[in-house]
């Protein structure tokens, strides 16, 4: 999965968006995400802060995995943090980050949304990258939400983009214009992400079940001195 290109891509430029935009920018990509889940300086792997998370993708075509996976992250005591993907005994590193970026869990989605939607519609991934990013830098519909999170309620914000609605392709992608990217936020949530869900409808009239890849936080382990 190729994170840190769009890690760059999208780290480049905010300055050049309207000052609405800022707002839906900071929500999805702070750099204190990580704040509070700093590794034990010299510790050992079952000494470092984890956080857990549950993936689980639907009406991918043929050639894709639907299923549920779980996704671990560690913040390693050099200060970077691991991504790991889990199915089932196998597991699969996806790479190495430095924290100071915040948590690069959003990054994942948005590679594996896009590369699941460019397969789906065969549309250019460089293309829908570019909306994504532009989608990013325009204001978004924010709405405050209430989630339960280890029994109890927490005050959350939902930030939702659709990267193709105004998009002058849009008529040629079919239902992959009604793409929309939901992200839920709260300082309150270990890692800042509670969810991520993107979401694409089935084709008007089809039998089968529309796109949604979604990974939703189960829980934390906090570093121990």
């Amino acid at each position: 999965m190729r994170v840190l290109p769009l890690l760059a891509l999208f780290l480049l430029g905010l300055g050049h968006g309207p000052l609405a935009a800022a707002e839906t920018y900071e929500l999805l990509f702070p750099s204190t995400a990580l704040k509070g889940l700093e590794a034990v300086s010299g510790g050992s792997e079952a000494g470092q802060s984890t956080l857990v998370y549950e993936r689980v993708i639907s009406g991918a075509d043929e050639g894709q995995a639907d299923g549920s996976f779980s996704i671990g992250l560690k913040i390693k005591p050099d200060d970077n943090v691991a991504l790991t993907l889990y199915q089932g005994t196998r597991s699969r590193g996806l790479g190495n980050y430095p924290a100071s970026v915040g948590n690069p869990l959003i990054m994942y989605f948005l590679e594996s949304v896009l590369a699941d939607v460019a397969f789906q519609s065969g549309g250019s991934p460089f293309y829908m990258r570019n909306r994504i990013k532009e989608s990013l830098l325009r204001d978004a519909q924010i709405v405050p939400v209430s989630l339960r999170y280890q029994d109890r309620d927490i005050a959350a914000r939902q930030v939702t983009i659709r990267p193709f609605a105004n998009d002058k392709a849009r008529e040629r992608m079919g239902r992959f214009s009604q793409l929309a990217l939901a992200v839920t936020v709260s300082d309150d949530i270990p890692g800042w992400y509670y969810s991520l869900v993107a979401t694409v409808p089935a084709a008007t009239g089809a039998a089968e079940t529309g796109y949604t890849n979604a990974i939703t936080l189960k829980g934390a382990r906090e570093a121990r001195p």
